[in-house]
């Protein structure tokens, strides 16, 4: 037979033959620099590619040739603090070998397979294992704990372990038969990882930012997408999470962004401090970049291996947030693949296979049941953002991920040109999740969080139809008690609910203190209330103050918040004798 050659090339897919015994997503390198690609169709002895790298003078009759594996990627210790492209390799090393720009077919593995780490098994000789089984731990960051993991395909008897250092590829160990036991492990990223159970939905992955935390929760192992046109802050609020949201490690995929928002990313994280433990937040990050001007077939690869290292923290027994920014472009990506394999189109251009893909992605979310010994619980949280066209959220990209979502966070450009942070529209928004935290944050927050929920909501919901009125008739037309609606749900719009990313007082906010400015804003309209209802005028009512007391709250810090939230207490006391003064 003959070797297997290039018969046609059409942008990032290439056609080729003869392929016999080729497999389904089987990688290839194609052509004399080794661009790498993958097996995508097959037909007979011919195979369609789709190639990771740009083709340019790529030629046909060029020579191909199989690897006989899928993409995989290398799972062990040196993970986090790394920054990778969407195919898992390290950007800084590619960086320092080739400078600014990746040369075709370039070769880096994504762990520094000679560094050494200091490993302390946790099972004797003579200890039964199964696969996904806790074999020891070596301390990847300060602080924090990576536990070596037995491959979910592996089990048997150990013969033989031993602590020491020991570099990836080298065996700390056997078992009976014979099996290695090293510090890393290969899996197929389009493969979901094994897990011994999947559990309900647990506690609120707590975010920091008030308006996600009291009026949309999700739930650690949930699912929420964020969907917002140009300029809502889709981009800022996935960052925002990244640095303060309650997870024990954090993946971050830049799928097809703007260089210049992930250079932006790249210089500020690691000059940012985790508020838990005061060390660099990437520590406990993952950053998987894949710009706008990478080939769109890595862009699609991209967001299965961020998913792929999620599963692999959560099988450790960790808490995990992916964070996906953003899914339109990955779904770009297999519209432009799909097109040039001259696939039947769906609405809009996109694959009739959109919403399968998606629904499969996101249900690699959950909390689970790890495999193997000890018995441990671990949660991957997945949170996408959405990039709809103009801002139509009926576009097909969107819509599929409402249908496998838990919650929805949708981003109105009407707030964010208004600069409120962040712009989610609390009428198109929701959450699934609201009864399974409803007890956490009782405990947690404070006595009577969802009613008090519920109660700021109706009044934002009726400051908006008041709103609506008062552009017709003019807010002096209002009855005073509606005019004192719309000023309390203006201050909860914009002082309880937004937020300053820049402010380091304010940029996260502890679900306590979150119930402390929503019980001092329900203090607020009861307040002025009682005034108007004692027949004081709303011209006359104090609200200036009372409004800079809780503002005063909400940008304190951890020493002055106790005494900013006297004072706002007492200014809502004042404006309530108001109407016993008179």
């Amino acid at each position: 037979m003959s070797d297997p050659r290039v018969l046609r090339v059409s942008g990032g897919l290439v056609d080729a033959a003869p392929v016999a015994g080729a497999g389904l997503y089987e990688l290839v390198r194609v052509g004399e620099r080794r661009l790498l690609g993958e097996v995508i169709r097959l037909a007979g002895d011919r195979a369609t590619l789709q190639v990771y790298e740009d083709t340019t003078g790529l030629e046909v009759g060029a020579p191909l040739q199989l690897s006989g594996q899928a993409l995989t990627v290398e799972l062990g210790p040196g993970l986090l603090g790394s920054i990778l492209d969407g195919l898992g390799r390290p950007l800084p090393s590619l960086a320092t070998a080739m400078g600014d720009f990746i040369h075709p077919g370039a070769e880096a593995a994504t762990l520094d397979a000679g560094r050494r780490w200091a490993f302390v098994p946790s099972v004797m000789s003579g200890t039964e294992v199964g696969g996904g089984s806790v074999l020891g731990s070596v301390e990847e960051r300060p602080g924090f704990q990576h536990k070596v993991l037995l491959p979910p395909w592996a089990s048997g008897v150990v013969d033989q372990i031993s602590g020491g250092e020991f570099s990836l590829g080298e065996p700390f160990g056997k078992l009976q038969d014979g099996t290695a036991l090293s510090l890393s492990h290969r899996w197929s990223v389009r493969t979901p990882r094994p897990v011994s159970r999947r559990l309900p939905d647990g506690p609120p992955f707590v975010t920091g930012q008030r308006v996600f935390d009291f009026l949309f929760p999700v739930a650690e192992g949930g699912t929420v997408a964020v969907p917002g046109g140009f300029g809502t802050g889709k981009t800022v609020i996935e960052q925002s999470l990244a640095k303060f949201g309650d997870a024990d490690v954090m993946v971050y995929v830049g799928c097809g962004e703007r260089g210049n928002e992930m250079a932006e990313v790249l210089n500020e994280f690691p000059a940012l401090r985790d508020a838990r433990t005061g060390r660099s937040i990437m520590d406990r990050t993952v950053m998987v970049v894949n710009t706008s001007n990478m080939p769109v077939a890595a862009r699609e690869a991209s967001v299965y291996l961020g998913v792929t290292i999620a599963e692999y923290y959560r099988d450790m027994g960790y808490r995990v947030a992916l964070l996906v920014d953003s899914l339109s472009r990955w779904a770009e990506a297999l519209r432009e693949i799909s097109a040039r394999l001259q696939e039947m189109p769906g609405e809009e251009g996109y694959p009739t296979h959109l919403a399968n893909r998606l629904g499969q992605f996101f249900e690699r979310a959950g909390r689970v049941l790890a495999m193997g010994s000890p018995e441990r619980q671990g949660a991957l949280t997945l949170i996408g953002a959405v990039s709809p066209p103009g801002g139509d959220f009926s576009e097909p990209v969107t819509q599929a991920a409402l249908r496998v979502a838990g919650s929805l966070w949708a981003l109105d450009p009407g707030l964010a040109h208004q600069r409120q942070f962040p712009a989610v529209d609390w009428e198109t928004s929701y959450s699934l999740y609201l009864e399974r935290t409803a007890d956490w944050f009782e405990v947690e927050g404070g006595a009577g969080w969802s009613e008090l929920r519920r109660e700021l909501l109706e009044l934002l919901q009726r400051g908006r139809e008041l709103r609506e009125i008062a552009t017709l008739v003019g807010p002096e037309s209002l009855q005073d008690g509606d005019r004192l609606t719309l000023e309390v749900a203006r201050t909860i719009r914009e002082v309880i609910l937004g937020q300053s990313a820049y402010d380091p007082n304010d940029a996260w906010s502890p679900v306590r203190k979150t119930y402390r400015l929503a019980m001092l804003a329900r203090e607020f309209y009861r307040a002025g209330q009682a005034a108007v209802q004692s027949g004081v005028p709303f011209d006359l009512l104090d609200l200036g103050t009372a409004r800079r007391a809780l503002a005063a709250v909400r940008n304190a810090n951890e020493t002055e918040y106790q005494r900013m939230a006297a004072e706002a207490a007492a200014a809502l006391a004042a404006l309530a004798r108001t109407g016993g003064a008179r």
